[in-house]
């Protein structure tokens, strides 16, 4: 008999963890910003990872000033993004369809939790080649609040028919660390960024260098302490 496994459900958030997206945001947002005279590097950037629109322009505007143009802003870097994904796609990050398949192999579900509106997640998913990857799909239009509130994550273990505390859901960025934590969820940091943030860190139940390192993780049966 198969003894029983911590974890009953898996939970993906997409950019940064599933999809190599993050890298063409931030250099959308850099051409976007040189464009209007603005600097912006690539520290700053990180610290709008796993953000969405209200918190993005808040966060620009505290930066930049308020007569820093949020619409012109977003027109230009949505215009540089799509020309890059429509010419090259989104990479998956390596690992994942490791991560999958020993997913498969021990009959475990998961579901895809993200920030981003319903749509524009579809649509990478497309570009990326994972059409159908994903039956389950959370997004911030399911829910009341987004990220970093546990609401995504909550919604997803429900949609799963799983109970929170036996999901285990997997993150690269602080402001998701932080939701699912707060879901009750165990979690593991996988950050795209580095040096990794340092309460993220401390917030999650696990660290990880990359999504090889979930795959051999998973395949032992989830056998390391959390």
């Amino acid at each position: 008999m198969t003894p029983e496994l911590p974890f009953q459900a898996v939970i993906f958030d997409m950019d940064g963890l599933v999809l190599d997206s993050e890298t063409g945001y931030f250099d959308a947002w850099q051409q976007a910003a040189a464009e209007m005279g603005y600097s912006m590097d690539r520290a700053f950037c990180a610290t709008l990872s796993g953000s969405h629109g209200p918190e993005i322009s808040q966060r620009l505007l505290a930066r930049f000033g308020t007569d820093f143009g949020l619409e012109r802003f977003y027109r230009l870097s949505g215009r540089y993004w799509r020309e890059q994904v429509q010419r090259a796609g989104i990479p998956v990050k390596q690992g994942f369809f490791e991560v999958l398949q020993w997913l498969a192999d021990l009959r475990i579900p998961y579901c895809l939790a993200t920030n981003s509106r319903r749509a524009d997640a579809e649509q990478c998913l497309t570009w990326a080649g994972l059409d159908g990857v994903f039956e389950l799909v959370i997004t911030r239009e399911d829910v009341v609040r987004s990220k970093p509130a546990a609401d995504i994550f909550l919604k997803a273990a429900e949609v799963l028919n799983i109970r929170p505390r036996l999901c285990l859901v997997l993150e690269d960025s602080p402001i998701g660390v932080r939701a699912a934590v707060a879901a009750g969820c165990a979690c593991l940091f996988i950050p795209s960024q580095l040096p990794a943030d340092t309460e993220a860190s401390r917030l999650a139940n696990g660290v990880m260098p990359d999504l090889w390192a979930v795959a051999d993780f998973i395949s032992a049966g989830f056998d390391h302490p959390l």
